[in-house]
């Protein structure tokens, strides 16, 4: 029994030695499937998480100034508002004296579409891509993790983990990291204090958000009979009283027609049509901001959905209401439907300073101002202000840097509409053109101050990097 069990043993051996070598020379395709993972954490020096325009800008300039750059999008395609939810209308920025606050690189794209050459999907498409071209990205990415750790100062986050569409984990670190998405992807992560909301215009302890909003294609729009029929009807106060105020049509743009909306019912009460902002686009194509839907919460993949679904379903019930109701809509046909909204307001978190509605309307300058707003306040509706609120216009007033470096972070800057400011400031602060010179100045400094953290920036460095931003960008920001 012994030997015997000897040589069952020394068969067994040499087995266990030919599975070994069978599986040393196997090709790989025949090896076992490797972990769902990556190495050693790789470094960048700014991580950008979003694909909306004020970080792509922000990113462009760091780029161009030889950093690390990456740019992590959860969406499943890029473009954010501009793209995705064909937010194809740009406000120009004045002062109280009409003279344009618009600066940088944003001042094309709105010099494009003032003057019609930059109008459709296509033109934004063309104009995106030139802007995001040199930009690593990936898109359609989940957020895992994020390591965070404490510094002298406060916090900084290390390290972030996140997996791509083929399911493989991979774990990075970089100097700064940027929120350019417009559902907090990161900085909902990091357990900073929210800033309160619309919530608090009526008193009210429970969140509350602008509403959202569907934009709607048509074709087939006589742009020249709707400019004539209103111009049969000035001067302007008669306009205004026949139409609605804020009434005006020219050969480019239309508003207002509120006295004609507010008689359109929606079928869902989630939606409502509001006054139309329209833009002739060409050759008979309209786009018209005006479809808002309430409660979308665009962290929620199923919100988002059910939102654009019923835009889509909205659509043809209101291309029957305006054929019948707006000149030059006769015959007109839908044109297409965006995949996504325009999201104008959603969670902001405290930043180390949240601009204030006395800022805004005593013109107050920062030291460290990396933008010029001067919009009208403008807060839109929410269920419980279904037209929105208004509270007057500032001249000019600064943006300071440290109303985009969330507030218990080192490393962490925000972009767009996750700016650091009170509801009624952010009224003005939010709008594109504004937003977009921040994004791009941050940029800029990051590339150039290299020697420096943001936090330890201080008023003499400013005077300096005021003068080159002058000089070799021609951004003003005093």
């Amino acid at each position: 029994m012994f030997m015997q069990s000897r040589k069952f043993h020394r068969i067994k051996s040499c087995l266990a030695a030919l599975v070994l070598l069978s599986a040393a020379v196997l090709p790989a395709t025949a090896a076992a499937k490797p972990a769902a993972t990556s190495t050693a954490p790789a470094g960048y020096d700014v991580v950008v998480i979003g694909s909306e325009i004020q970080g792509a800008l922000l990113a462009k300039e760091a780029v161009k100034a030889g950093l690390k750059v990456l740019m992590l999008d959860p969406r499943s395609k890029p473009g954010g508002e501009l793209i995705q939810g064909q937010m194809f209308f740009l406000d120009d920025v004045n002062d109280n004296q009409k003279r344009s606050l618009v600066q940088g690189e944003i001042k094309n794209l709105l010099n494009g579409y003032k003057a019609g050459t930059i109008r459709n999907a296509a033109d934004f498409q063309k104009y995106y891509n030139k802007v995001m071209q040199g930009i690593p990205l990936k898109s359609g990415i989940v957020l895992d993790r994020v390591d965070t750790k404490e510094t002298s100062s406060g916090k900084m986050l290390s390290a972030l983990t996140y997996h791509g569409k083929d399911g493989v984990k991979a774990t990075i670190q970089s100097r700064y990291w940027v929120e350019n998405t417009d559902y907090n992807a990161l900085s909902g992560k990091l357990k900073e204090a929210r800033i309160p909301g619309m919530e608090t215009i009526y008193n009210s302890t429970v969140p509350d958000y602008m509403a959202a909003t569907y934009m709607l294609n048509f074709k087939n729009v006589d742009w020249n009979l709707l400019h004539q029929r209103i111009l049969e009807d000035y001067p302007l106060t008669n306009v205004r009283k026949k139409y609605g105020p804020n009434t005006y049509v020219d050969w480019h743009f239309a508003t207002g027609f509120s006295n004609i909306t507010n008689r359109y019912a929606t079928k869902d009460k989630q939606l409502r049509l509001r006054g139309l902002n329209a833009s002739y686009q060409k050759n008979g194509q309209v786009i018209i901001n005006g479809l808002l839907i309430y409660d979308v919460n665009p962290a929620d993949p199923k919100s988002v959905e059910s939102a654009v679904r019923k835009g889509k379903a909205e659509a043809p019930y209101i291309l029957s209401f305006l054929r019948k109701n707006i000149p030059g809509f006769a015959k007109a046909e839908l044109n297409g439907f965006p995949e996504y909204l325009y999201i104008r307001d959603y969670n902001r978190y405290e930043t180390k300073y949240v601009l204030e509605y006395t800022d805004l309307m005593s013109s107050r300058m920062f030291w460290d101002n990396v933008s010029i707003g001067g919009y009208s306040i403008d807060l839109q509706g929410t269920r419980a202000i279904p037209t929105g609120i208004g509270f007057g216009k500032p001249d000019r007033y600064g943006l300071p840097l440290r109303s985009f470096e969330l507030k218990s972070y080192d490393n962490v800057l925000v972009t767009g509409k996750n700016v650091g400011a009170s509801i009624k400031a952010y009224g003005s602060a939010r709008i594109m053109p504004t937003t977009a010179l921040a994004a791009q100045t941050i940029g800029i400094i990051l590339g150039r101050e290299r020697s420096k953290r943001l936090d330890d920036l201080n008023v003499e460095d400013f005077k300096r990097i005021r003068a080159y931003l002058k000089k070799d960008y021609q951004i003003s920001l005093q």
